[in-house]
């Protein structure tokens, strides 16, 4: 038999409003009694009605929140155009969605975050996430809170969200080195760089590169650096290769900062004869491919990573509809100078 908030409110010694302000977040409540119902609904295995929550909700209007991290860059840009696309949809419906973005990845930015959309009234979050512990842990509470999340972009795989989107990044990696492999048939120096350290899914697309070359014969790989998002970062790290090792055949980047790189080969004077390969067919991306400066984009379709997470929510409360799956990787899709254009 379910555990009913009656019966924690017993237990705990409060009324049933009491316990209800404390599981969702509704009203003030001391810390001490809230973490005690919280430990007796935990222990009671206590899981809230998500479709009656629902029915509440949608009587008083329901409200979605998204909260994006490394706005700045060109990708996320595009994942934000997504997401309010899907603000504008639902807003037809009545639903109100409130799109928070975060410069660079930040864990307690997103927190605070997190708590302003909770106090705004949010009952459905949307994060581009990290795997760190004190947002695995803020995620799970949601989760007790009877408060959906579902990730997007960048994963909390050791949380208990609702689902994630976005590219299958360690696929992606191995398929980054598939492509290397074609373009370097002799072998090569390769050099890979990565973006933030704690970004799970550069992480992902750098193992999954470097796993899918570790037996790759000619192929040489330099230790990777991190650029951090940015491209006089990568100028400098890229610059700097070239100079210490004038062989290098090809620069594998995971995150934002390809035109640094680009940059970089074009003052050493090697365009043409040092290849990249990257990620996103964002604008300036778009412009690389199409002066030669990139060799490949792995595009990870940036729209949908911010248009579905919202609608995904908009169902499961609504509806008590679930996603079909967990992970709901987007397409993995190979570019060139031939398929970038704007029809693309």
């Amino acid at each position: 038999m379910a555990v009913t908030s009656q019966q924690i409110a017993e237990l705990a010694g409060v009324s049933r409003g009491t316990v209800d302000r404390a599981l969702h977040n509704r009203g003030r409540v001391s810390p001490e009694v809230a973490a005690r119902i919280q430990k007796i609904a935990e222990e009671l295995g206590y899981r809230p009605n998500s479709i009656g929550q629902a029915l509440v909700r949608a009587r008083q209007g329901l409200r979605l929140g998204a909260i994006l991290q490394s706005a700045e860059t060109p990708t996320m840009q595009d994942v934000a155009v997504g997401a309010r696309q899907a603000a504008e949809e639902l807003r037809l419906s009545g639903v109100e969605v409130e799109i928070r973005e975060i410069q660079g990845r930040d864990t307690a930015k997103v927190l605070r975050q997190i708590n302003e959309l909770l106090d705004w009234g949010a009952g459905g979050l949307a994060i581009a996430s990290n795997n760190t512990p004190d947002l695995v842990r803020r995620i799970d509470q949601l989760y007790q809170q009877g408060v959906p999340v579902a990730t997007f972009n960048t994963d909390a795989p050791d949380s208990k969200r609702l689902c994630f989107v976005g590219m299958d990044s360690y696929r992606a990696g191995q398929t980054a080195a598939g492509l290397v492999r074609q373009m370097l048939p002799n072998g090569g120096l390769v050099l890979p760089i990565a973006g933030h350290v704690n970004n799970g899914a550069h992480y992902s697309r750098l193992r999954g590169f470097l796993d899918a070359l570790k037996d790759a014969g000619d192929i040489q790989l330099l230790p990777f650096q991190p650029c951090f998002d940015r491209d006089d970062y990568a100028h400098e790290i890229t610059q700097h290769t070239l100079r210490e090792n004038p062989s290098l055949s090809c620069v594998y980047i995971t995150s934002n900062g390809q035109r640094g790189v680009c940059r970089a080969i074009e003052d050493e004077r090697r365009k043409g004869r040092v290849r990249v390969v990257a990620y996103d067919l964002n604008e300036p991306n778009r412009k690389l491919l199409q002066s030669g400066d990139l060799s490949f984009v792995l595009d990870q379709v940036a729209l949908d990573q911010g248009r579905r997470p919202l609608q995904i929510l908009y169902h499961y409360l609504l509806n008590g509809t679930p996603p079909e799956k967990e992970l709901l990787y987007t397409d993995i899709l190979i570019r060139t100078k031939y398929n970038s254009g704007d029809e693309a």
